[in-house]
């Protein structure tokens, strides 16, 4: 028998409509996704949660059967407090969730762990432990953390009980979309896709339900080429919340038995994702959460899958998206579609000349946000230096302008990217 059942999904989602710290979140269309790839998309907006995403639904889930249960285990003292490992999301529902209970919460974090998300963790009045450089090394020092009896270990993944509160959003999502023909879920540790796997294929097992990973976590297609659990000390992705590191035994489990496909994008199509949504839907997600809209930006992704004349909803799972992360995604974007570049622009070195280069640039409505004056360079003639301005266009034809005018104004210049 299946470690994890409908029945289970069912009997957690009857405990979550009874309390209001998980939201029914909606479901909007997107209309640029859905020219894209030639299919009715739905965005399935979980990142709306109070908590910023989905893991609320699981950790209430396990908190309060717990409790209900009168303990951690058969013959043990009631649960007094929670211990649990995350990169931030877990976290977050873990704090929230015991908060709710009455209860304490240690949350043990990865010290790269976003700041935004750290800082949340404590505000819901958890006490927060940094340690490791990584995820597996927060989780193994959380571990040692729950000897004491009235300690409950919540496990982000490997807890069938968190797996069936996760499966909630699969029976949400169902209600609201009822004709889905492909749902796109990220996978990090399993929890998510084993929950919302489970309930779809046994409410709608026509439906195609596709796991999603970026290219540096990847250990769900690595796990199932080799037919046994495959994991990474170093996960490597700005989807900082599916850098789990590996699966578990008893997700890898439900999704080798309920998941139809599962495709690899890279952090450039979870950028570009987090830019889409953001530009064209309103919505910050983070890179996790953008996950799933990536696959249908990734043209081998998209292809393989065919989804041409179906409904398909990618589910949007964390909006917690650290402000660092956030620049760094609009700065890739602004880069890779020419709206910020570098001129380098070869003068005699003598007063104002910067300044009328600057005119020149300003004149074309262009910004420059900065300039350095290079005169060590060893190929540079005695006398003259290189201007070197960072500029702000507009796109391509600006670019044109721009170059146009200070090429006219009789200066040898050229132009490149940030990144070459």
């Amino acid at each position: 028998m299946s470690p994890v059942t409908i029945d289970d999904v069912e009997a957690a989602a009857k405990r979550l409509a009874g309390t209001d710290i998980v939201q029914r979140t909606p479901v909007e269309r997107s209309r640029s996704l859905s020219d894209r790839c030639g299919a009715d998309v739905r965005l399935k907006m979980e990142h709306l949660q109070r908590t910023g995403s989905f893991k609320t639904r699981g950790a209430y889930n396990a908190i309060s059967r717990t409790i209900d249960g009168g303990g951690a285990g058969p013959g043990e003292p009631a649960v007094e407090r929670v211990v649990a490992a995350s990169a931030g999301n877990h976290a977050q529902g873990v704090a929230l969730a015991a908060a709710d209970a009455g209860i304490d919460a240690t949350i043990v974090m990865p010290e790269s762990a976003p700041a935004a998300k750290i800082e949340a963790t404590r505000g819901y009045g958890a006490q927060v432990v940094l340690r490791g450089s990584a995820f597996p090394e927060a989780m193994a020092h959380a571990q040692t953390l729950v000897g004491d009896p009235g300690t409950r270990f919540v496990h982000a993944f490997d807890d069938p009980d968190v797996v069936a509160g996760q499966g909630t959003l699969g029976l949400e999502m169902l209600d609201q979309v009822p004709a889905v023909d492909t749902v796109l879920v990220p996978v990090g540790g399993g929890g998510l896709a084993g929950g919302v796997a489970t309930a779809i294929k046994a409410r709608a097992p026509e439906t195609r339900v596709v796991g999603v990973q970026t290219e540096g976590a990847a250990t769900l297609s690595e796990s199932l080429a080799a037919g046994e659990l495959v994991t990474r000390d170093q996960p490597d992705t700005i989807a900082d919340g599916i850098a789990t590191g590996g699966l578990s035994d008893l997700t890898f489990g439900l999704l080798d038995k309920h998941l139809d496909d599962v495709v690899v994008v890279s952090d450039d199509d979870v950028a570009s994702a987090i830019l889409l949504l953001l530009e064209r839907a309103k919505q910050m997600v983070e890179g996790a959460g953008a996950t799933a809209a990536a696959a249908l930006l990734n043209d081998d992704a998209r292809d393989g899958l065919d989804l041409t004349g179906e409904t398909v909803v990618p589910l949007l799972c964390g909006g917690n998206i650290d402000v660092t992360t956030l620049k760094e995604v609009v700065t890739h974007a602004l880069v890779d579609r020419h709206q910020l570049i570098e001129l380098s622009v070869r003068i005699d070195d003598t007063p104002g000349t910067m300044g009328e280069i600057s005119t020149l640039i300003g004149a074309e409505r262009a910004n420059i946000r900065t300039v350095r004056h290079e005169r060590s360079r060893p190929d540079l003639p005695v006398g003259d230096a290189d201007l070197v301005f960072e500029v702000e266009t507009n796109g391509p034809a600006h670019v044109d302008r721009v170059l146009n005018a200070v090429r006219e104004a009789g200066y040898e210049v050229e132009w490149t990217t940030q990144e070459g």
